[in-house]
């Protein structure tokens, strides 16, 4: 049998059937269970931000987990201290203070307990939002599909249309804890607010003493060929990180900037796995991989050759983002075919809708990689029948 096969017989049916049973990986390369390659435009939902076996990636968490594997939070590491001072470092040396876990979805949690300890309950999340699965997190996803059937979900949250800052103005009063934003919409199929709307969420929440949170766990770290995708001058609270801070070893991160960093005290909080020095060194060697290699530039010079052959296609209607996190709007309900056609002809490829796609592939994607999917992508994007 093969592990596809073996598959449905072992595990829970959440994901649906994989489409393929991968068993290495190269660069911006993979390779599947019958030594057939792709080009890899997924980068694991915009996870494998250094590609696939990258070595720097690989030396430095073979060498902490030959030095020091685990220690739980009753002790710490200099990873851990590390990556805490880089982050605060890279959200322009705030003050402020780290809580490290081993998702989005957890680093989102970790934020909404952190804003009841505002004393308010009230939240406001944008429509099209997407914070991850677990309760908390899901009660300000926004998908109804994903919330509906796990429904009652903590906490009170108001949604307003993305981008609208009349609506979000409207909806923010002195009883609001917090407003959470992404910078970009991703799950969404990358959508992008309009410009000044992040710094008028500041000036809203900052009005009626609300915190201003920025879920960055797809944005972040390199992948819009910034740091963050927020305007450092907006000056979040919060900031949420995860997906590409470990490039595929799991890490995120909770980040309380200002006297936001102290709302959480002994006790407040935990976790397992969170610090761990093996994830920390990862995230350690991702930053300073993405700054040797000079991948944000790199972001968005190949960002720029994928936006331009999508908008050399007839078929492509809009196209929207920033760095290597790109959405394309169809002109039809064509997405799953050209992914499936993509995938027949070598490129792994995502579609967040019937009508559109997602292209985050690692930041270390090359000229003739992009170049390939180019030549290519005729082919893909029309529909035979």
């Amino acid at each position: 049998m093969t592990l596809q096969d073996r598959y449905p017989q072992a595990l829970m049916n959440t994901f649906g059937p994989p489409r393929l049973a991968l068993v290495r990986g190269e660069g911006a390369r993979v390779w599947d269970d019958a030594g057939r390659s792709y080009l890899d435009f997924f980068g694991g939902i915009a996870v494998n931000a250094l590609g696939h076996g990258h070595p720097a990636l690989v030396d430095a968490v073979t060498e902490q987990l030959r030095t020091l594997g685990h220690v739980s939070n009753f002790f710490t590491t200099a990873p851990q201290v590390e990556l805490a001072e880089r982050i605060l470092e890279l959200l322009g040396g705030s003050e402020g203070r780290v809580f490290f876990v081993s998702s989005g979805t957890e680093a989102n949690e970790a934020a909404l307990k952190l804003t009841r300890r505002t004393g308010r309950t009230r939240l406001v999340a944008a429509e099209g939002s997407f914070h991850g699965r677990t309760m908390g997190a899901l009660a300000l996803t926004h998908k109804a599909a994903y919330r509906e059937p796990f429904e009652p979900l903590p906490g009170e949250v108001d949604w307003v249309p993305y981008g609208d800052v009349e609506a979000l103005r409207a909806a923010v009063d002195d009883r609001t804890a917090a407003v959470v934003l992404e910078p970009i919409q991703g799950e969404a199929g990358v959508v992008v607010p309009p410009d000044g709307y992040l710094a008028a969420a500041r000036d809203i929440t900052r009005a009626h003493g609300a915190l201003l949170w920025l879920d960055e766990v797809q944005t972040g770290v390199g992948r819009t060929g910034e740091w963050f995708a927020h305007d450092p001058a907006v000056a979040p609270d919060v900031v949420t990180l995860a997906k590409g801070l470990g490039g595929g070893i799991p890490v995120g991160a909770c980040v309380g900037l200002g006297e936001a960093g102290a709302l959480l005290g002994p006790g407040n909080h935990g976790t397992t796995f969170g610090g761990n020095p093996v994830a920390c060194a990862a995230g350690l060697a991702v930053i300073e991989t993405v700054e040797k290699e000079g991948l944000l530039g790199n972001a968005v010079d190949r960002g720029g050759q994928l936006v331009d052959m999508l908008r050399s296609s007839s078929h492509v209607t809009a196209v929207e983002g920033r760095g290597l996190m790109i959405g394309a709007q169809l002109a039809d309900e064509r997405a799953v075919g050209v992914v499936t056609r993509g995938q027949d002809a070598g490129f792994l490829l995502n579609n967040t809708g019937p009508a559109r796609l997602r292209f985050a592939p690692p930041l270390t994607i090359t000229e003739a990689d992009v170049a390939e999917l180019a030549d290519a992508w005729a082919g893909i994007v029309e529909d035979p029948s």
